[in-house]
């Protein structure tokens, strides 16, 4: 098939990679001071989506500069970015990067509050919850 989509292109890769690579943002996301960082599991509570990325900001360019990391990583992660149509709601508060598998959200504290994303997908494992335990050594 030559004439794959950039979804198919990001489906060849296993339901691990994905989780993965959405697990490896969200740490991305905490390492560059991202707030309240979670990675929802969201893989059959819908068709469009397995993963949800949600971290806070301090500000619009704290926001920008937790975009420009995430775009950094997407050669390392596999996943592409997929250009939007659609018009976020509160644009300075909340930047939202369609990946397909992954959907990264970047929203202010006042935005994150209002959308409540967590609490709209109620019952979505949160993924960082089980992999940023400190081991013991």
């Amino acid at each position: 098939m030559d004439d794959m989509s950039c979804h198919n292109r990001s489906a060849m890769k296993t339901g691990n990679d994905i989780r993965a690579a959405a697990i490896q943002l969200g740490k991305l996301l905490i390492d560059h001071r991202g707030q309240d960082v979670k990675v929802l599991d969201l893989s059959g509570k819908n068709s469009w989506t397995d993963y949800f990325v949600i971290a806070t900001t301090s500000s619009s360019t704290h926001s920008r500069g937790l975009q420009r990391h995430v775009h950094e990583a997407l050669k390392e992660t596999g996943l592409e970015i997929r250009p939007t149509k659609r018009r976020i709601p509160d644009g300075d508060e909340w930047i939202l990067m369609d990946l397909g598998a992954v959907i990264v959200h970047l929203m202010t504290p006042a935005a994150r509050n209002f959308y409540d994303l967590e609490k709209l997908w109620y019952g979505a494992p949160d993924l960082l919850s089980d992999t940023t335990e400190v081991s013991p050594e």
